[in-house]
Order: C-alpha cells, then sequence, then structure tokens
C-alpha cells in the first residue's frame, strides 16, 4: 500500500500537469541513496516513484530551459560519486587509446574528450565487470589526436543493464537533492584549472562536483521541453539535424552566479564530437525500462527510428553513400526518410498531416512520390510529390477523382514521367479490375502536365523499360504482355492481359527497373511457390522472382523469426539506362505477431539481408542509389562521387563543412569574404553589406592559421571578383598548438581532403564542384538555410547579455610564450601578402568582448595578459603602415566600446542586433576604401 505522504505527492504532480502550470510547486522529492556495492564508486538511487522537475523560468532561462517540466520515474539507478578520473579512465581502456597519456594526476577528473570517448570508457567498464553493452556501433573513427570524433550506426539501448552516462532528468533529481555552488570549483577560485575530485567536499548525500569543476556530459539529445508531466524521459529522441547534446553542471571556467542544475549546454552548441578542457562526464548504471523520448514538436516518442548500417557499409555494399531510403512511419502516418549522404545515422520523420503509402524517390533522388491509398483496398487515393528533404517541401497533388501508386519512369525521350492507377483494389475480379485503368502523367519543375491514359486495367507493379510488360499484384499477380510483334506495346489494344503463378494468391508485386524484365511478388505459401523452393513455407516467407514469361526463376527466404512484406526493387539510377540487372530489394520484416519491426536490403547475388532500419511499424520502403555514369555531364564521373564537394555529412559536421558547399555555389561573383571564429559567424551579416556580394564563412573552432588555410586555398584562388578578406582578429585565440585548430575542421570530412589533394582544384577550375554544390543545396534545407543567409549563423536568442561575472576559459598567462603570438602574425601577414598578389585588400576586425574583462587581467575570455594584447595592437597598427592593402577596425577598444548589454549574447559574442552594428560598421569601411 502507497505510504500516505507519496499519495499527497502524487496528488500535488496530478494537479501540476493537469494545469499545466509554467512553475511546478516542487523541484524534486527526496530519495533515499545506498552505496552500491556491486559497482564501485557508484551510489544507488532508489528513484522509483520519485519525481524532479526540470527546467527553469524568467528572464535568465534561455529558450532550450524553458518552460518547466515534471518527469516522474518507474526505475532506480546509480551514479558515479564523482566525475569519472584519469586513474579510472586509464583503468579500463588502452594505453594507445586515449589523447592524455602523458596527464598528470590520478584523482583528477578526465576532461577534454567527446561524448564519443565517453561512452567508448562505459562499454569498455561494461566489458571488464562482464556485462553486456548499453551502446552499439559497426566503427568509431579516431582522430591523429587520439580522440574518437565519430561512430557508424551508434545505437544506445535503454533496456540493457550496463554503464551508460546519466540522462539529464536522472542528474537533475540527484544534483537536486543537495544543490551546494559554495562547494564547487567556479571560475572564482579554480584558477582556470580542472581539481582533483571530491577536494572541495562532498554534498551530504556523498556524491560530489555535480557543482562546478568538470560540466558534464549527459547521455541524451537535447530536446525541447513540455509544460506537462512525463514518465522515465530520456530526451530528444534524435540530434532534430542540430545535433546537440545536453551537458550540465558547469566548470571551472562557469562563474558562481551562472552555475545552476537547469542550465543544459554551454557558450557554443555542444555536439557529440566536441571536446573542451572543462567538460567531463560521470557514470551511471541500470537499464531504463520504458525510456521515453520527447520529440520538438513536444510528441511522446515511446519507440525510435534507429538506421541499423553505417555509411561506410552502405558504400560496400551498394558501392556509394550517394543513396537514400524512404518509407511510411505506421505509427505516425508519415513519410520518414535516411539520406546517406547527408545525415547517414539519423532517420528523419516529415511532419504531415497527409495519410503517406508507396512511396516511390524520383529517378534523380531529389523528389519523392506517394499515394494517400494502398494497394489491395478499394477506395479513394490521390497522389503527391515533394521534395526528399525535412520539412519535404513543394508538396504538389495530382489534379484528378482517383490517384494511387504512383511509380516514376522515365520515357525514351527523356521525359519524366509518373505512371499510376485509378484503384489499387483486390484484382481478383476480371470485372473490377478491367473498369480500373493506368495511366501516365509527366512531372517537371514541381507542375504535372497533362494525364494520359495507357490501358485499361489497374497495372501499378510497373511497367518495363522497353513497353513490352506491366504486372500487377493485388492477390492476383496479373500481367499485360505485348504482341509478339517486336514493334507492339503495352499500350496496343494487341496486348495480352493474363494471370501468372496459377492464379493463386500474390501480392507486393514489383517489376525490375532494370531491362530484365524480372517481377518480384510475395505470396500465401501457395502450391507453386512451395513446389519451387522444395518444401513448405508459411505466408510472406519467401520472395519469389519471375522472367518475363512469368516462369518462377529464383526465390529468397525471410532471415528466422521473421517474414517479408512491402517489396520493392530498388532503384538504381535512371531507368532509361540498360545496365547490368539490379541485384538489390528493399522490403519490411515483419516479426511473428505482425509487426513491422525493420527494412532490409536483400542482395539477390548471395541472397543476404541487411538491416537498414529499425522500429516500431516500418512500411512501404523505397530505395535509391545514384549511378555515377547517370550524371548529365559526363566529366563528373571522373571525380569520387563519395567525396568530392561531399562536406557536409551531418549533425557533427564542422561549420566549415557545411559552408563549402555554398562557397562553390557562390564564389564566382564575390567581392567580400569574412574569414574568423564563432564571433565573425555571429557578428558578420553578409546580406546586409552593400559593398558587394559577401559571404560569412568563419568556422569554429578557429585562430590565424585556419582562416590563412581558407583565404589562401579557397578564397584567393577561386573568388574572381574578390576584393576585401574580412579577417577577424581574435587575439584570444591564438594561444593554441599551431596546427591543431586545422586538424580540427579537416576532421574526417572527405571533401576537404579531396581537395587538398587535388591542389584545391587550381588547374582543373572548380566547375564541376559548383555542379555538384548547387544540387546538394536544392537536396538540403539546413545547406539552402545557409545559402540564402549567405553563411550568417543567427542565434535566435537575443535575450542574453554581456555576463559581469566573466569567464575563463584559459590562463591569460599563455600569451608569456611568444612564439604563440609571432606564429598568428605570420599567418597574418601570408594573408596580406597573398592577398595584396590578387590586388585584395584585407580588413582586420577586432570584435568586442564584455567590458567587464577591464576588471581582470585578461584581454578576453580565453586569455592573454591584457599588457600583452596592446602591445600586438600596436604590432598590428604598424602593419598598416608596412602594407597599403591591410587595414584595422578595433571595436573592442580593449573593453572601452559602445556596445551596450542589448546588443550582446554573451562574454566575447554579439546577439544579431549586436551584428548589426558591427556589419554597418564594417560595410562603412569597405565602401570608404573600395571607394579609392
Amino acid at each position: 500500500m502507497m505510504k500516505l505522504w507519496k499519495l499527497l505527492l502524487w496528488c500535488l504532480v496530478w494537479m501540476c500537469a493537469c494545469t499545466h502550470s509554467d512553475d511546478y510547486a516542487i523541484r524534486s522529492t527526496r530519495v533515499d541513496l545506498d552505496e552500491d556495492s556491486s559497482h564501485d564508486g557508484l551510489i544507488y538511487v532508489h528513484a522509483k516513484d520519485a519525481y524532479v522537475t526540470l527546467g527553469a523560468k524568467g528572464a535568465t532561462a534561455i529558450f532550450n530551459e524553458k518552460p518547466k517540466m515534471g518527469v516522474r520515474f518507474d526505475y532506480d539507478f546509480s551514479l558515479g560519486k564523482h566525475e569519472v578520473t584519469l586513474g579510472e579512465f586509464r583503468k579500463y581502456t588502452s594505453e594507445n587509446w586515449g589523447f592524455f597519456a602523458d596527464a598528470i594526476g590520478d584523482s583528477l577528473p578526465v576532461t577534454d574528450l567527446t561524448y564519443y570517448d565517453a561512452i567508448l570508457y562505459a562499454n569498455a567498464r561494461s566489458k571488464a565487470e562482464g556485462y553486456d553493452t548499453a551502446y552499439t556501433y559497426t566503427s568509431a573513427q579516431i582522430n591523429v589526436d587520439g580522440r574518437c570524433s565519430g561512430m557508424e550506426a551508434l545505437v544506445f539501448s535503454p533496456e540493457v543493464d550496463a554503464y551508460r552516462l546519466p540522462t539529464e532528468a536522472e542528474w537533475m533529481l540527484v544534483a537536486s537533492q543537495d544543490w551546494d555552488v559554495e562547494k564547487a570549483w567556479t571560475m572564482e577560485n579554480a584558477m582556470s584549472r580542472v581539481h582533483n575530485v571530491c577536494s572541495i567536499g562532498e554534498n551530504r548525500d556523498g556524491f560530489c562536483d555535480m557543482a562546478g569543476n568538470a560540466m558534464e556530459w549527459m547521455n541524451d539529445w537535447l530536446g525541447f521541453y513540455k509544460d506537462t508531466v512525463v514518465f522515465d524521459y530520456a530526451g530528444g529522441p534524435d540530434g532534430a539535424l542540430s545535433g546537440t547534446r545536453v551537458v550540465k553542471g558547469g566548470g571551472f571556467t562557469t562563474p558562481k552566479e551562472y552555475t545552476n542544475f537547469h542550465s543544459r549546454g554551454d557558450t557554443y552548441d555542444v555536439v557529440s564530437n566536441t571536446h573542451s578542457v572543462y567538460v567531463g562526464f560521470r557514470l551511471a548504471f541500470g537499464r531504463i525500462p520504458n525510456a521515453m523520448w520527447l520529440s520538438n514538436d513536444g510528441v511522446s516518442v515511446e519507440d525510435r527510428l534507429i538506421p541499423k548500417i553505417s555509411v561506410r557499409a552502405i558504400r560496400s555494399l551498394v558501392g556509394t553513400i550517394r543513396s537514400k531510403l524512404v518509407f511510411r512511419n505506421e505509427l505516425t502516418r508519415n513519410l520518414a526518410f535516411v539520406d546517406y549522404s547527408y545525415a547517414p545515422q539519423m532517420a528523419i520523420e516529415i511532419k504531415d498531416t497527409l495519410n503517406c503509402f508507396h512511396p516511390d524517390i524520383s529517378p534523380d533522388g531529389s523528389l519523392v512520390a506517394f499515394s494517400t491509398g494502398s494497394e489491395g483496398i478499394d477506395g479513394p487515393s490521390s497522389v503527391y510529390v515533394r521534395q526528399l528533404a525535412v520539412n519535404g517541401d513543394s508538396l504538389v497533388k495530382l489534379d484528378v477523382k482517383n490517384a494511387a501508386i504512383p511509380r516514376w519512369r522515365v520515357t525514351e525521350d527523356g521525359d519524366t514521367v509518373i505512371v499510376y492507377v485509378t484503384n489499387a483494389g483486390d484484382n481478383t475480379s476480371d470485372g473490377n479490375f478491367k473498369s480500373w485503368s493506368t495511366w501516365q502523367v509527366p512531372f517537371s519543375n514541381y507542375h504535372f502536365g497533362t494525364p494520359e491514359k495507357l490501358f485499361d486495367g489497374a497495372y501499378h507493379g510497373g511497367i518495363s523499360y522497353d513497353n513490352r510488360l506491366a504486372v500487377s499484384g493485388a492477390r492476383r499477380l496479373r500481367a499485360r504482355i505485348a504482341d509478339s510483334d517486336s514493334s507492339s506495346t503495352v499500350m496496343d489494344g494487341s496486348a495480352l492481359d493474363t494471370i501468372w503463378y496459377n492464379e493463386e494468391q500474390a501480392c507486393n508485386a514489383s517489376l525490375a527497373k532494370d531491362s530484365s524484365k524480372r517481377t518480384l511478388f510475395l505470396d500465401f505459401a501457395s502450391k507453386t511457390g512451395e513446389e519451387f523452393v522444395g518444401q513448405s513455407y508459411s505466408r510472406h516467407e519467401y520472395i519469389l522472382i519471375a522472367d518475363s514469361t512469368g516462369k518462377l526463376i529464383h526465390s529468397v527466404a525471410a532471415p528466422k523469426g521473421y517474414t517479408f512484406d512491402h517489396t520493392e526493387w530498388a532503384l538504381g539510377g535512371y531507368m532509361t539506362v540498360k545496365s547490368r540487372y539490379q541485384p538489390f530489394i528493399v522490403t519490411s520484416l515483419t516479426t511473428n505477431n505482425g509487426a513491422h519491426e525493420k527494412i532490409a536490403l536483400v542482395n539477390l547475388l548471395d541472397s543476404s539481408v541487411t538491416d537498414l532500419i529499425e522500429g516500431t511499424e516500418v512500411w512501404h520502403p523505397s530505395f535509391w542509389v545514384e549511378k555515377g555514369s547517370l550524371i548529365d555531364d559526363e566529366r563528373l564521373n571522373e571525380l569520387d562521387r563519395d567525396s568530392a564537394a561531399v562536406y557536409y555529412e551531418g549533425v557533427d559536421s564542422k561549420l566549415i563543412a557545411s559552408k563549402m558547399n555554398v562557397f562553390w555555389n557562390k564564389c564566382d561573383y564575390l567581392k567580400v569574404v569574412a574569414l574568423g571564429s564563432s564571433r565573425m559567424s555571429l557578428g558578420f551579416i553578409s546580406n546586409r553589406i552593400s559593398y558587394g556580394a559577401s559571404f560569412n564563412m568563419a568556422t569554429i573552432p578557429s585562430d590565424m592559421d585556419v582562416s590563412r588555410y581558407f583565404a589562401v586555398n579557397y578564397a584567393l584562388n577561386h573568388c574572381k571578383k574578390l576584393k576585401f578578406l574580412v579577417v577577424g582578429i581574435d587575439m584570444d585565440l591564438w594561444g593554441e598548438v599551431p596546427g591543431e585548430n586545422i586538424s580540427q575542421n579537416l576532421g574526417s570530412v572527405p571533401g576537404l581532403f579531396y581537395d587538398a589533394h587535388h591542389n584545391f582544384w587550381v588547374e582543373e577550375g572548380h566547375e564541376l564542384l559548383k555542379k555538384l554544390s548547387s544540387r546538394y543545396i536544392q537536396e538540403s534545407s539546413h545547406l539552402r538555410f545557409i545559402s540564402q543567409k549567405n553563411g550568417w549563423m543567427e542565434y535566435d536568442d537575443d535575450t542574453r547579455s554581456w555576463r559581469e561575472g566573466i569567464a575563463l576559459v584559459a590562463d591569460s598567462t599563455w600569451s608569456d610564450n611568444s612564439n604563440f603570438i609571432k606564429n598568428a602574425i605570420s599567418q597574418l601577414t601570408e594573408i596580406i601578402e597573398k592577398a595584396n598578389e590578387k590586388g585584395v585588400s584585407v580588413l582586420g576586425v577586432i570584435f568586442p568582448q564584455s567590458p567587464y574583462y577591464k576588471k581582470t587581467g585578461s584581454f578576453g575570455r580565453h586569455g592573454m595578459r591584457r599588457s600583452h594584447a596592446l602591445k600586438t595592437i600596436e604590432m598590428l597598427r604598424d602593419m598598416e603602415k608596412d602594407y597599403s592593402n591591410f587595414y584595422l577596425l578595433d571595436e573592442n577598444l580593449m573593453g572601452d566600446h559602445d556596445y551596450g548589454d542589448s546588443l550582446a549574447y554573451d562574454y566575447d559574442h554579439l546577439n544579431s542586433k549586436g551584428a548589426y552594428q558591427v556589419t554597418a560598421r564594417i560595410d562603412t569601411v569597405l565602401n570608404k576604401i573600395g571607394g579609392k
């Protein structure tokens, strides 16, 4: 029987949930804690029936911290007493793995590691102690610096009893029990460095450093809260394109007043391959039996669409990453897709109110057609086409009374058309079937042409390339075969309508998109099929394949425990090309209880079945693969299509990678290119420059070496109309090991390496890359956004200000080593000299930072002694005299600037209002100098 206090508590919680109050009455319930004797260093949290409030309210709370949301727990878990230390990390990881082998201090928290590094450690400890792992993946990419920068086909399994990172809700429940920022290493007392764990005291519950010391990775994708109470919250279901993760607790660089338990991030967006000297992690242990995710539109998700194949595996299987999968999520009735070129490990759902069946990807891979009616169902249906992109833009409806099961074709004349039927119901009755008909309609530039009737009979299984065979399967496997006269087609009145497969029941018929005229279908354990296979079997247990005469020639068995459904030939390029026979079939895999649990790719060459996606109910797949020989410009065939212009590969790509396609698309007419760090990225509004066409090419992370790299190799080589380089003079970012930021920006982005290996296209020119990039921009809503903004990355939240509690990420004394400054000045000098050779001027801009840095010995957030900054500015002024094409615009003035709180985003970044002000001043200088 529930205790009285619990009953009263849940009455209160229920009232909060029902009223949707913006301020719940309690932060969390009190929970019992015990030492976890089975897991060294962890404390057992009796969380079942506990409650915690996430989020905050008020002017200081940012957009992703609102509204408040209640979370109830139906399970217990264990959490680390303190952050994982260097000593613990070394114990469970290889001596050759990692980037801190020489780090001193076994009791220090291990920091400066990625999310992937943290979960590798969790897996390693799970295996060492005989547990299964909570994280699975097909491959991990370890950078030259020893960090893990990516994982392919990464899946978190909450139901597994194993070590893992804590969820935000778990961390919040524990942190709110005894939050005490006075017992924390923060900016005020930490002296810009991490300290031994538990060295400032543990709280009354035995936990250390929940506040301060090292900021901590959470397991969660960053999702938006909802004003309600939810159960067993596990964050967002996926990265929602931004790929942002949650970090908690503040670190040794965070001022005390901003160290709170509702904060969810850092100054910059935190993605899985981010790493920082002040970010570490602590472990959790225990399964989450009924994990619930909350999508950004506030919909609770108890299941996820989980990609099961890596990009490398796709390339190995079908020959290229230029491939896409689209399918129906039966639970939401929406279309979802995976683009293995751009977001390789994320299924993106196109939110819609339409009921989407039988999607079919266009020959060029950019569009998807679908119907609102399904095979075997007699009833109204409409056909639509939309972009195969995040928002599914440019939705177009075919204006006819009834249309179902669209299939793309390219005619002999090269026209793109869609074939559809007027009804896709049960075709057993000859009368019904012949009262329906098959039609064709041209489609181009997002417009349908005039529909044309092809013939009577609903042949929605496809029409062969030579127009001599059409098939259909919705109870009976029907075929329309052209007369033996070589000039006849299925459109002729002399074509023969017949029923194959001994008139036994069949469905899911699909005609091959090559020249083989093979038909695949499923049956219902019919006598004909069992005789061909040589054994009895259950419904849909085999894919059967017939030749152009209806004779069975091949069969493939379903994996053990599954049957097939919704089978389709995979599209291997334009259907006008008579290529070798296509070996791939895409299909749903159905469990014994009828759940469509997976989508898989069947390879007829070896009858292998490879899982592509997993979910609760995933239906009607269509799979597209681009053929290199099918590109309209034959010169593109000489390029490696998995590398050339392949920059933006998903949520973990560097900022510069997401801008490169847009740069190639615009570089021919650019007069101004901006380079620099996040300050330039946020502060330079390209579209507000009146001097001429401008592009913001700033990136994160960045120093002068990064600016030099992209100025010399890209902007100066390919912007033929270039007049100005606007370069951020971020002196406090110069204390980096030479080349480190270059390495981080290059990362594992294939396009950047491909450019370097082709001498940045100086000899060949960039026209082919421009052509590829134009197409990629059209296909990606993210790249289109960057194109529209000309590279400016605008922050939506303008509610912050300069912060009086100054943050110092690095010790200002790094500038005592003058080599750092000399190296940066050398890089800037090379930019100026190379620009001068091309008749290009360079405008250096020192962006404003918080005026409160005047109270410190530091120039800015990342250090540098103020005295050294003054001397450096003097050097820059001397360079103005030495180089006629160099100009300096100092908008910081050592803190004595006129950028007030209303223009600031945080310590060292402007908000959009501030960006308008600094951009206007840059534009004035450009016009003044350009006018000369």
